[in-house]
């Protein structure tokens, strides 16, 4: 996806409330319906893997992010485009950042369309490509 289409979505109140378990659930369901992916807890939380590593929720915040979020695997330049786009919402995770990774806030109204959108991304940036061109069977 590119990350400069996200400038033209509306605002959000960042501030609401956000029930961690039925984020998770949401989260799971998207990346479980990719190929081949598993599920393992890495660090207390939640991680996907195709293979590697493709993406860590944090739907309970993690050290100083007190918010509920994600942090994805990304192709190249897409963190940076993220960020500039909508910075209150984007930002470079601990850790991973410096392999590009990039980190979605997940409290307020979260944007459900633009998580599958990431989740699917973070997916591709790492699995194999007989597994994309799975993805991309099951799509037609």
């Amino acid at each position: 996806m590119d990350a400069r289409a996200v400038v033209g979505r509306e605002r959000r109140d960042y501030r609401r409330g956000v029930d961690a378990e039925a984020l998770g659930e949401r989260v799971r369901a998207i990346c479980l319906a990719l190929p081949e992916v598993t599920e393992k807890p890495s660090h207390g939380a939640p991680a996907f893997f195709v293979k590697k590593q493709f993406l860590m929720l944090w739907s309970n915040g993690h050290h100083d992010h007190g918010f509920p979020h994600l942090w994805c695997a990304a192709p190249p330049g897409a963190q940076a485009d993220h960020i500039a786009a909508d910075p209150e919402r984007f930002f470079r995770p601990p850790y991973v950042g410096g392999r590009g990774w990039v980190g979605l806030r997940l409290d307020g109204r979260v944007d459900w369309g633009l998580v599958e959108d990431l989740c699917e991304d973070a997916y591709r940036t790492i699995a194999p490509a007989k597994l994309i061109a799975v993805l991309d069977a099951d799509r037609t």
